[in-house]
């Protein structure tokens, strides 16, 4: 009996139907070792070496894996195909205690005196016969070097969290925490949101001419050169000067000076990794990383169909853009039979990223044939979105480019010259199965020399915009771009700086660093400035990776960054006084509970608020009173005569009617009465 362990039990139910009778597969439930949640359990004076615990949870899954080892001919680890896959095979290793037996023993024909090895590690990117037949004859053994990286990760991030938080505690407030990579997206968040508050805006102008040939509709031209110097977005500064221009428009004859016409090809994006599965979820979807990688690990783990459980998708912890040529060979039968030969067009991709970790594969759908609609009754609308998103983009990089015949109008009036560009659709291309935004627009069939009607002349006022807040899609790329963090955690750093109200999600769904978010960043930036460092965090990633390559022993890379990082804390425990970074102010009243104690407004997890200067003898804090609800100016459609008002609830707003508790209707604020949207586009030993 051949014993195969993978992570989750959804995994193992679709292996098992691609096996035969001599194959046991098993569920380890994820991670069954890790470090202690109350203490630190790592030894920075011997090597780093980490203490690792069973959970409680864990201990009946590793009873049991225990004795279908005992039994087993040869144990199979058939974890995710990554660095943590690789160390959750090495955790297994470990607490089954596969490395104190025999590593290789001989098989039942004792006559081929043929060794294999008892344990074993495979790795495929995609569940399915062909993949998992192919790895089980393929296996090897564990990657140290990958094992190696991952505990150099786990115990990097500790040591901060675990070092660094009691220090917020003591000098901020209590129960916040620091991580190593989620600080740096603080950082990111609080600096682009005080971008914004010292923005100033520029004010500029544009002149539109609204111009006709002969008898067909009107098209717009806008002010491109005076003389032969182009205009610049930011050239016409004022009213004053955007009327000057007009009043030397007043008397010009308007005629075509040149036509320029093209044709122009746009390109299929490649097909998704970890981050642009995440962008594209989020900004299409609606997705948060969170939501788009727990619905990816359903499609990749199996999804029940009508001939049993099948895995949809390829791993989906990736960066790599690599294809298959299994899939391209698939994709390419799929095209040609349902589109036609003129759409096919085969590509090869490959990853930009310097820091591509393993040779994996790009997110694809394991079968192309299997579209969308083919399994639509299978899948919930969540996991129906998700896949037919992943699907669309992969079909559609084989696919040909899409055409476009372009034209550009030049029109001069004396010495100023006007453009009009416009576009039409000539092929389709990969556009026929994802669909993205362009903008058509045609343009009359005119020729240089025609005199054209002048039949608007209109200034327009506009101002530069702030730059944008960060949205999940645009901080995921940022982070990729910097080399923040890896393919498998984004998700997790932004659920973080969420869960530790670091950071808020508005109506729009960009992101507002809160109070303390931003005096948590403050601190550390002026205290630990290479924690929050972007340069210095990219470079720690670098050296993960190099450790993964076997170029670094992880405990070197740790002693360089930990030696320094201790020094510097206790210097600041010193140093750093409480009022001075929390700015705690006196209100000059005396507490009214314990009438000794001042009122002070203090800063705590949840923002500032005005307590006893006596705590913890005396806990008296002052209460803020519920802000007075406003009006919207809607009458209630239930009972036709309260108001319906915009109230605060535990959920965020909402719109209640005035008569409650006689009238209970409740409903969503709708977009017309909600506040203006925007406009632009660690871990701590309380664990």
């Amino acid at each position: 009996m051949n014993l195969i362990v993978v992570e989750s039990p959804t995994k193992a139910k679709t292996i098992s139907r691609f096996l035969s009778g001599d194959f046991v597969v098993k569920s380890s439930f994820g991670h069954i070792r890790d470090l202690p949640k109350k203490e630190l359990g790592i030894d920075v004076e011997h090597d780093f070496e980490p203490k690792y615990v069973i959970p409680t949870k864990s201990r009946k899954t590793v009873t049991e894996l225990k004795k279908a080892a005992e039994k087993a001919d040869t144990v199979i680890l058939a974890t995710d195909p990554d660095r943590e896959g690789e160390a959750i095979a090495w955790h297994l290793v470990q607490a089954l205690k596969l490395e104190t037996r025999n590593m290789k023993h001989e098989t039942k024909d004792s006559s081929s005196k043929i060794q294999v090895p008892r344990v074993q590690r495979v790795v495929f990117h995609e569940i399915t016969k062909h993949a998992i037949e192919e790895a089980i004859s393929h296996p090897r053994t564990l990657d140290q070097h990958l094992v190696d990286a991952q505990q150099a990760r786990r115990v990097l991030d500790r040591l901060v969290g675990y070092k660094l938080s009691p220090f917020l505690w003591k000098k901020v407030a209590r129960g916040l925490s620091a991580g190593r990579v989620q600080s740096v997206a603080v950082r990111l968040i609080a600096e682009r949101e005080r971008e914004i508050e010292a923005f100033k805006p520029e004010e500029y102008w544009s002149i539109m001419a609204m111009l006709q040939a002969a008898a067909v509709n009107p098209f717009p031209a806008y002010l491109h050169k005076i003389g032969d110097k182009n205009v610049d977005k930011l050239e016409i500064k004022s009213e004053e000067e955007a009327k000057k221009i007009l009043s030397g428009l007043e008397s010009a004859a308007w005629k075509v000076a040149d036509v320029d016409k093209k044709e122009m090809s746009r390109s299929p994006y490649g097909p998704f990794t970890t981050s642009t599965l995440q962008q594209d979820a989020a900004r299409k979807l609606h997705f948060s990383a969170k939501q788009t990688m727990v619905l990816a690990q359903q499609l990749y783990e199996g999804i029940e169909l009508s001939d049993g459980s099948h895995g949809l998708i390829t791993y989906m912890r990736t960066d790599s853009l690599n294809i298959a040529e299994e899939a391209i060979t698939a994709a390419k039968t799929f095209i040609t039979k349902e589109y036609g030969d003129k759409y096919l067009e085969e590509r090869r991709y490959k990853t930009k990223s310097k820091a591509a970790q393993e040779a994996h594969e790009a997110v694809r759908p394991t079968d192309p044939s299997r579209t969308p609609e083919s399994i639509q009754k299978f899948l919930t609308p969540q996991q129906l979105k998700l896949y037919n998103l992943i699907w669309r983009r992969f079909v559609a990089s084989q696919m040909s480019k899409a055409v476009f015949d372009t034209m550009t109008i030049d029109v001069s009036a004396d010495k100023y010259t006007f453009r009009a560009n416009g576009s039409t659709m000539k092929f389709d291309g990969f556009l026929k199965v994802y669909p993205t935004k362009y903008e058509e627009n045609e343009l009359p069939v005119v020729k240089a020399g025609d005199v054209l009607d002048l039949k608007e002349l209109k200034p327009e006022q506009h101002f530069t915009k702030p730059p944008a807040r960060f949205n999940e899609a645009s901080l995921i790329k940022t982070l990729e771009k910097e080399g923040i963090g890896r393919p498998s955690t984004y998700a997790p750093i932004i659920s973080t700086i969420v869960q530790r109200n670091y950071v808020t999600k508005d109506r729009s769904r960009y992101f507002h660093p809160t109070e303390i978010g931003m005096l948590v960043n403050d601190v550390l930036v002026k205290h630990f400035p290479d924690i929050v460092d972007i340069g210095f965090t990219s470079k720690i990633e670098e050296e993960l990776d190099e450790i993964a390559e076997g170029k670094h022993g992880w405990v070197g890379v740790l002693r360089k960054f930990y030696d320094p990082f201790e020094k510097n804390l206790k210097e600041k425990y010193i140093e750093v006084s409480k009022e001075e970074v929390t700015n705690q102010q006196d209100t000059g009243e005396i507490c009214p509970q314990c009438k000794e104690g001042k009122l002070v407004i203090k800063m705590g997890r949840y923002g500032r608020f005005t307590a006893c200067a006596n705590f913890p003898n005396c806990k008296y804090i002052v209460k803020e009173p519920k802000p007075e609800p406003e009006d919207s100016g809607e009458i209630c459609d239930k009972c036709g005569t309260g108001h319906m008002l915009i109230r605060i609830g535990r959920f965020g707003k909402f719109m209640g009617c005035s008569n409650y508790p006689k009238c209970k209707n409740i409903k969503k604020i709708p977009k017309e009465v909600a506040p203006a949207a925007e406009s632009q586009e660690s871990e701590a030993p309380s664990e």
